[in-house]
């Protein structure tokens, strides 16, 4: 069966960070995130203000999420858990976030270490490696397509 993508819900929070701290490359704990200003709150305020986060789920499970900044014209995260990476849910979530983004900018972002998994998948995509970021990642680029 094939997940279902859709718009998150306030209700989805919970497996959102779920799937976050699920994934092996680029793991990061609950406590960090919330020295870093990333909480159920701070995610539940993103939702309320725009449909931003989507979500994978498969039988009633969240599996994978992304989330856009529209202000930043960013990719601010998009995480499937590792026992579903390689069926196609990562393309799907960035396709839903790609167009979001696009539909206000005509260039958007993300960051990631260059080195990782995510960065080959971001080349394959069609993103492009710009300047390594003071936080340590680099600034992969893609521009919207001519209409």
């Amino acid at each position: 069966m094939t997940p279902i993508l859709r718009t998150a819900f306030q209700a989805d929070i919970p497996a959102i960070f779920d799937v976050r701290t699920s994934v092996k490359e680029n793991h990061i704990s609950l406590e960090r995130m919330a020295e870093m200003g990333i909480t159920p709150q701070t995610i539940a305020a993103a939702l309320s203000a725009q449909p931003c986060i989507w979500v994978a789920e498969q039988d009633g499970e969240v599996i994978g999420f992304a989330m856009a900044d529209t202000d930043e014209a960013c990719v601010f995260a998009l995480f499937v858990r590792p026992e579903w990476e390689g069926h196609g849910i990562g393309r799907g979530l960035m396709a839903r976030a790609e167009a979001f983004l696009f539909a206000r900018h005509d260039t958007i972002w993300l960051g990631t270490d260059a080195t990782s998994s995510a960065a080959r998948f971001y080349d394959r995509l069609g993103w492009v490696q710009k300047h390594q970021m003071e936080s340590g990642d680099t600034r992969f680029e893609k521009q919207r397509a001519p209409s």
